[in-house]
């Protein structure tokens, strides 16, 4: 990436939008993926512009699309996954921090304290974490139970290991004595 990722707000135009392209060279795109632990990533676009919302406020839309290759949960073969997304944030100037231990999340989660720069290429790297799969699964393949024991013993299943399955074992137990 270059220093045309790192944007200095004092010098964005009030009046007009500045738009920015952002595709990253195959270097780029490995090292990306070595950071979010992807097997692969073959395309990353981020295209979009940011304007000025209000006197002091920046909004920033843009749209990212990405060919990501991940591990699967089940197989651990390759999976691709095609990632097109709208990302959407602002910029506020006059953000403050919680001061309790405890604060509810507020409503709007694109908002974001305003620096005196705008990082194309961590809002970029932040927006596909986001979107990547978390669990992703190979087509048609599903997850089956693992029943693991030493030889001559009765392996635990997952249903026993539920909560109530010692009760309802019970109650199953005491219907059969008369």
């Amino acid at each position: 990436m270059t220093d045309e990722t790192v944007l200095r707000v004092s010098d964005l135009p009030q009046n007009r939008a500045t738009t920015f392209s952002l595709r990253p060279d195959s270097a780029g795109l490995g090292e990306l993926a070595r950071a979010l632990g992807l097997d692969g990533l073959r395309k990353l676009s981020f295209v979009g512009d940011l304007r000025a919302q209000g006197k002091r406020d920046w909004r920033l839309t843009a749209m990212l699309g990405a060919t990501v290759v991940q591990p699967c949960v089940v197989t651990l073969e390759p999976v691709t996954t095609r990632i097109d997304t709208e990302v959407r944030r602002l910029f506020l100037a006059d953000w403050s921090d919680p001061d309790e231990e405890e604060a509810e999340m507020p409503d709007n989660d694109e908002a974001e304290p305003l620096g005196p720069v705008i990082n194309l290429e961590t809002v970029m790297t932040e927006a596909l974490a986001l979107a990547l799969p978390v669990y992703p699964r190979k087509d048609g393949v599903e997850l089956v139970e693992a029943v693991f024991a030493e030889p001559g013993k009765k392996a635990m299943t997952d249903e026993e290991t539920r909560p109530f399955a010692g009760l309802a074992a019970l109650r199953d137990s005491l219907k059969k004595d008369p």
